[in-house]
């Protein structure tokens, strides 16, 4: 069985430094979840850890499967906080055409990790 291709260690590299960031600066993931969403620092410390579970996942081929399938669930479940971005009012000061470029990279996201799967 030939080795998993170096692109699926970059996305596992990826997703664990992201997963990083909501322990470094959880402020910053605090102030994008959309209000109606309760325990905001739970959301994001719980989502830096499925960040650097999943990616973990993708590194062992026992686990790739649920991680890949796992990081498409959590890029769908992340898509209302794009779009809540893109309305305005968590904007932290981004230019318009770097929000409105997220929710597409979604889509992008989603289709690389499905690729492994």
């Amino acid at each position: 069985m030939a080795p998993p291709p170096w692109h699926l260690y970059l996305m596992a590299v990826l997703y664990f430094g992201a997963g990083i960031l909501h322990f470094i600066y959880p402020r910053v993931y605090e102030r994008i979840i959309p209000p109606y969403l309760p325990h905001r620092k739970i959301l994001v410390y719980a989502s830096g850890a499925a960040e650097i579970l999943l990616a973990a996942g993708l590194c062992f081929r026992e686990s790739r499967t649920v991680a890949i399938y796992g990081l498409i669930v959590m890029l769908l479940v992340y898509l209302p906080i794009h779009l809540y971005m893109l309305s305005g009012a968590a904007a932290m000061k981004l230019p318009r055409w770097i929000l409105i470029l997220r929710v597409p990279l979604q889509f992008v996201l989603i289709y690389w990790a499905y690729s492994y799967s």
